[in-house]
């Protein structure tokens, strides 16, 4: 997730759609490698080379990579941001994972002309209760925001979502500044999804919109500062943050998670889409 310029909302067809399903399939396999490899002694500059290797060998480009917003173009093809790191931060020799961190791991791919975009929070090695109550709540104000997508009329209706999942779940601060956003032919594309706000705000839904849908929320205040490397968001108050994140796609029946390895079946029910059933 990087700031991103405003643009018209892109609605693809069923076939786009599949295209965009390729590269998100090209993103859970390098969550995958990286959640076996992270562990206490391991730098994040190893698991961004993982990732690089990941994209690489399935034919796809880091979409992360390259990417510049002002600050110089991103040196890394994962954001690996640990504890108090909110979003951005970038993978470094120095930065060795400890017993007890948090990490969020975002990354993408472009694979054909496609973007994929996802995030995950891991816990490493045995970590405070807390740490994995907060974890847990990303995870699942991110499915509430998921499931609105099926039902909800306007886009506000996936980020109220998202904050009444959030404030069920604790006394959790939810960052503003940052969030979700339209994806497809570009990493960023409008509209850009917040994590809280009224049902009633925001473009209509309808098919052919995909999203990248992705709260981040913090064990304390939601204010948040940028470190001077000019990408590395932390959190204000020091406390511990988490942020998960799918690309997901509206159909004429439902919605596929387009990131996830089973299109979102497990967590949706008779709300996925039959396109993600089909495949």
């Amino acid at each position: 997730m990087f700031r991103r310029r405003r643009r018209a909302i892109q609605y693809k067809t069923p076939e786009q759609i599949t295209g965009m399903r390729a590269a998100g399939l090209v993103v859970a396999e390098v969550h995958r490698a990286v959640r076996e490899a992270a562990g206490p002694g391991v730098s994040t500059a190893e698991l961004d080379r993982i990732a690089e290797d990941v994209i690489r060998g399935a034919g796809a480009v880091p979409s992360f990579k390259g990417y510049d917003i002002g600050s110089g173009p991103f040196p890394a093809s994962i954001c690996s941001s640990v504890n108090d790191q909110v979003v951005h931060a970038i993978p470094s020799e120095e930065a060795v994972l400890s017993e007890g961190d948090l990490l969020s791991v975002d990354v993408g791919a472009v694979l054909d002309g496609w973007h994929g975009d996802a995030a995950i929070t891991i816990e490493i090695g045995r970590v405070a209760p807390e740490l994995t109550a907060l974890r847990e709540a990303c995870e699942a104000s991110m499915w509430a925001g998921i499931r609105a997508a099926a039902t909800a009329k306007r886009l506000g209706g996936i980020s109220n979502a998202v904050e009444r999942a959030v404030e069920a779940a604790g006394d959790y601060g939810i960052v503003t500044g940052f969030g979700g956003h339209g994806i497809g032919t570009e990493m960023h594309q409008d509209p850009h999804v917040l994590n809280y706000g009224s049902p009633k705000e925001g473009p209509k839904l309808r098919p052919g919109l995909a999203l990248a849908i992705e709260p981040m929320i913090t064990l304390g205040e939601p204010g948040t500062a940028e470190l001077d490397d000019g990408w590395t968001i932390v959190t204000d108050d020091g406390s511990v943050a988490a942020h998960t994140e799918h690309t997901i796609a509206l159909c004429e029946d439902g919605v596929w998670v387009l990131t996830a390895p089973d299109g979102g079946a497990a967590m949706l029910g008779d709300r996925v889409a039959s396109m993600a059933l089909a495949r």
